[in-house]
């Protein structure tokens, strides 16, 4: 994966990404998800994320309870000594996310070191998966410049409804 051009891509598209997200949740075309499915499986074709891990260098993922009591036991501590040993709390919003990035748990070789016990969060990631998908455009606002998969998808769904549908160029 070639990060360098992915950023240089991000950077030029990113606002008009973003603003044909955001008219998602003002007009949606007409079958607009099987667009997003058929898309998404495309990009999949093309982007290998294990070759990425931008993901892992460039944001956390929230940590359910779940997630902490799998993760710790792994280690076999406790879930207090996990969370103060890797975790910051988020004080908007009360959530427990990485202290660092990059990601503690990446290894040299961009892999996760925890793969099997991952964060519900991560293995989500990038949530393209989520239905409907234009009620989730916030989540793809913020991912737009940071996944190049989450990127391709929505720079071919904007190309392909400017182009399909009566939708107001962004």
């Amino acid at each position: 994966m070639d990060l360098e051009r992915f950023h240089r891509r991000a950077l030029h598209h990113r606002r008009r990404l973003r603003a044909f997200l955001q008219k998602l949740g003002e007009v949606v075309p007409e079958d607009f998800q099987s667009l997003v499915d058929e898309t998404d499986a495309a990009v999949w074709q093309a982007i290998d994320c294990t070759t990425c891990a931008h993901c892992c260098k460039a944001m956390t993922p929230t940590y359910r309870a779940d997630d902490l009591r799998r993760i710790a036991r792994h280690f076999r501590m406790s879930v207090p000594d996990f969370k103060t040993k890797w975790l910051t709390q988020n004080e908007e919003n009360g959530d427990w996310v990485n202290r660092e990035t990059p990601c503690s748990f990446l290894r040299p070789d961009d892999r996760c070191g925890i793969y099997e016990i991952r964060p519900a969060d991560c293995a989500g990631f990038p949530h393209h998966n989520k239905k409907p998908f234009d009620e989730w455009s916030d989540t793809f606002i913020g991912n737009v410049d940071k996944c190049p998969a989450t990127f391709e998808l929505v720079l071919r769904l904007k190309k392909a409804v400017e182009a399909g549908w009566d939708f107001p160029e962004t």
